[in-house]
């Protein structure tokens, strides 16, 4: 069998030589000098088969002696048994130790060293063993036939055959192997084992003893792909793709690098994962569910004199007024007076509603109530109503406004633009601050005079009618009008632009007077000099007129300008002391106290001064 081996070329035919039945031996290594357990020894390359070989069981033919034949393979020369050379392959040859023979017993054990002769040729099967000479290496007679190893007395089937007991291929040590394709370097060495298997093919054809070196041309060697034991053909070294670090220093130098790169790697995984973490937590706020830290519930109570307090306290007593009527309709706040449920507001609130109009009052708790209305003053800008079937009521405290100073915190409640219970807070601003308001019938009957509380509390559309409070939650004053960034004073007509810081409260002292005058006889006094001033005087001071509204005189007779000897063109500068300026600020003047109360006025007359002393009368309000 061939295993897998090329075999001779096929143009050239197959020629085996003659054997006897049975397996072939190979040859045997040389005895070596050394003992037998000293080593390894190495086996002798297989030579590669000759181009022509006789038919299997007949001798090749004598080529003549010294010259082999013609297409085979030339064999290296036999071991010399004085120290001659032992080939271990092509072109190169190994020496052999002096006094090496070869195994004469046939018992087919061969002892270690180098093979005695390589161009020996196998014998017929069961045929005896060819002697090896009488010297030590001497090869066989030419001509003879030598079988290639002993008889088997087990009748061992030929090797290569299957069976359990093939001997098993040579195994090589694992020591002290050279590398392959280096220069002059011996080929591995081999473990003490049986010799190679034999293939069935025909056997080399012996060379003469001393062949002419020049004249042997190698042949190609088929088989040397698959001798596991022949040398490699030269090759070019391995390189190591970098050197091998073996001292302290380079073993230090290689921990220091592998450190600088673990800590790197470790930075660089530290940042990767700090980045993602750190934009999580800023896109997210956190990891899991959100929880914002709160206060706990607290039910305390707030100081009675702050805004909540005051607001507190007050709330409940306000009530905001839905009035509608003639055509027209519109919203304001008014505040509890008392517990039969009178209600105080202003008049231009209620004016919508006329004789016949309707007016529905809504208190802090939502309730609400029908309101008719009790009386009113467009002079004041003050009314009161009335509600029916209300209980509970809480009327809101009424303070002193003479007691009010700049500066001095307020707060106001009211239902601006109709958001009811709003909550404004601020300073007085001034005191008797002379203002006017109303005039749209065009004949003065319904404008109003006011020495009124100016206050920066914003006040709104809506506030109209609402209480100003002081820090103790009573009333100083009613919210009645604002300076307007078009220039109106109505907060309930043309100054629709909002607050801006200028409100104006009636001052609850004469608020109080009028009420009690509504309430009681459904209409108010005013308090009046007896004069008629001439409105359209351009000079500091107010002048009296030179003749009456409706055509009598300009000083009422018997009344009390006429008793303290004012007449037609004189100019009254001072109230009680304090400077006026025109006509509208001394009929405030006036109307800031009640009739009967006695007033010190300083009259101009021909370029000269004086000061004379009145009791203020009393006409009816409108």
């Amino acid at each position: 069998m061939n295993q897998g081996k090329p075999g001779p070329p096929a143009d050239e035919p197959t020629v085996r030589p003659e054997a006897p039945e049975g397996d072939f031996e190979l040859p045997r290594p040389a005895a070596r000098a050394a003992a037998p357990d000293e080593g390894d020894y190495e086996l002798e390359r297989p030579q590669p088969p000759a181009a022509a070989l006789p038919a299997h069981g007949t001798a090749p033919a004598a080529a003549g002696p010294g010259a082999p034949d013609e297409g085979t393979a030339p064999l290296p020369p036999a071991a010399d048994g004085a120290g001659g050379t032992v080939a271990t392959g092509p072109g190169t040859a190994a020496p052999a130790p002096a006094g090496a023979a070869a195994d004469t017993s046939g018992t087919g054990e061969h002892p270690a060293g180098p093979a005695a002769a390589q161009g020996g040729v196998s014998d017929a099967q069961g045929g005896p063993a060819s002697e090896a000479g009488a010297g030590a290496g001497a090869g066989p007679a030419e001509g003879e036939v030598r079988p290639l190893h002993d008889p088997d007395p087990y009748s061992t089937p030929p090797y290569g055959e299957p069976g359990p007991w093939a001997p098993a291929p040579p195994v090589q040590h694992p020591g002290n192997t050279p590398a392959h394709g280096v220069p002059g370097a011996a080929p591995p060495p081999v473990m003490d084992a049986a010799p190679p298997p034999v293939m069935d093919v025909a056997p080399p054809v012996p060379a003469p003893a001393h062949p002419d070196p020049a004249a042997v041309t190698p042949a190609a060697d088929p088989w040397g792909r698959y001798d596991p034991w022949a040398a490699a053909a030269p090759a070019t070294p391995l390189q190591q793709a970098e050197p091998v670090l073996t001292g302290r220093e380079q073993r230090r130098g290689r921990t220091r690098r592998t450190l600088v790169a673990g800590a790197l790697l470790l930075a660089l995984v530290s940042g990767g994962v700090g980045g993602i973490v750190g934009a999580h937590l800023e896109r997210n706020g956190g990891i899991g569910t959100v929880e914002l830290p709160q206060a706990a519930r607290n039910d305390a109570g707030r100081d009675p004199g702050s805004v909540a307090g005051i607001a507190a306290q007050a709330l409940p007593s306000v009530v905001t007024l839905h009035v509608s009527g003639g055509g027209a309709a519109g919203t304001g706040t008014g505040f509890v007076l008392d517990e039969r449920g009178h209600i105080l507001t202003n008049d231009h609130v209620v004016q919508p509603a006329g004789d016949n109009g309707e007016i529905t009052v809504t208190f802090h708790s939502g309730d609400t109530a029908e309101a008719t209305v009790v009386g009113r003053d467009s002079g004041y800008d003050l009314a009161v109503v009335k509600v029916k079937g209300v209980r509970g009521l809480a009327p809101l405290p009424l303070g002193n406004s003479d007691n009010a100073r700049v500066g001095d915190p307020v707060v106001a409640i009211g239902a601006p633009f109709d958001l009811a219970g709003t909550v404004t807070s601020g300073i007085i601003s001034a005191r008797e601050r002379p203002i006017t308001a109303g005039g749209e019938k065009g004949d003065g009957s319904d404008v109003s005079y006011v020495d009124a509380l100016q206050t920066d509390a914003p006040i709104n559309p809506g506030n109209s009618g609402g209480p100003l409070l002081d820090t103790e939650g009573r009333v100083i004053g009613i919210n009645s009008a604002i300076r307007s960034a078009d220039g109106s004073d109505d907060p309930d007509g043309g100054g629709r632009a909002g607050s801006i810081g200028l409100g104006f409260a009636i001052p609850i002292n004469q608020g109080k007077r009028v009420a009690e005058e509504l309430i009681n006889t459904g209409k108010a006094t005013h308090p009046v000099i007896g004069v008629t001033l001439d409105m359209e005087y351009g000079g500091d001071g107010a002048r009296v007129a030179a003749e009456g509204s409706d055509g009598g005189p300009p000083v009422t007779t018997g009344g009390p300008g006429a008793r303290a000897g004012i007449k037609a063109g004189d100019v009254i500068t001072e109230v009680d002391g304090r400077r006026v300026h025109s006509g509208e600020e001394l009929i405030v003047k006036t109307r800031a106290h009640r009739p009967g109360d006695r007033l010190e006025l300083t009259v101009e007359r021909d370029g000269k001064e004086r000061k004379v002393s009145l009791v203020l009368g009393s006409s009816g309000g409108g």
